[in-house]
């Protein structure tokens, strides 16, 4: 028996105001920053193994070799969902995924005891689509092999000290917006750094960061 054209429509009229109904239960209510910073004020509140240095002419947080950083906020507003940025600076000669006495170079993000980003970055030079040293970001280690710098915001940034490897900076946007409901977060950053033959490792490999904003969202 053939369907009737207005029964048709009845249905396809249900099925829009189910998949409305659906999309507004998602809709961002509010969003609220609870914590921004520049760290042109030398600001450490909140921050364990917090260090603040000069780099490019502005203040960040770094640098950082085999070391960590931690950021606790309390009472924060009620919400769904958190947004967290920064800018990731990548300072000399990182080696990527290469095994020892190199690497791998690996640099993790974690919140609240998750880790949510674990991954390898590379300056490696790429030179007539031949590299030494791939990378996993903008994926987790260890299997994933991306090009140098694969994902980088910038790559044309000076050497934070190093007078061997490569001499640049690579500035990476880092943003996650994750689950989240708890009055507390802590946002970790720390790195796991290889470099067997350098006389001075940090000189070899750093990173540090800039402009962090954690933003929540309720729904």
């Amino acid at each position: 028996m053939p369907i009737k054209k207005s029964t048709m429509k009845k249905c396809a009229l249900l099925i829009a105001v189910l998949f409305f109904a659906i999309s507004c239960k998602n809709q961002v209510k509010n969003e609220a920053v609870v914590y921004s910073n520049d760290f042109e004020k030398n600001d450490l509140q909140g921050i364990t193994n917090g260090v603040i240095e000069k780099f490019n002419s502005t203040n960040v947080l770094g640098r950082y070799n085999n070391g960590n950083f931690s950021l606790v906020l309390n009472n924060l507003p009620k919400h769904d969902l958190v947004t967290i940025s920064f800018d990731l600076y990548i300072h000399d000669s990182w080696d990527g995924n290469k095994k020892e006495p190199d690497g791998p170079d690996i640099w993790q993000m974690v919140v609240d005891g998750n880790v949510f980003i674990n991954t390898t970055f590379s300056n490696d030079a790429f030179i007539a689509g031949n590299f030494t040293s791939p990378q996993s970001y903008p994926f987790n280690y260890p299997n994933n092999y991306n090009n140098p710098k694969t994902g980088a915001y910038r790559t044309d940034l000076p050497s934070a000290c190093d007078t061997v490897g490569p001499k640049i900076t690579s500035q990476y946007k880092i943003s996650k917006t994750l689950n989240h409901k708890s009055s507390t977060l802590q946002l970790q950053c720390l790195d796991k750094l290889i470099q067997r033959n350098a006389a001075n490792p940090k000189c070899d490999e750093s990173w540090s960061v800039d402009n962090i904003t954690v933003t929540t969202i309720t729904l």
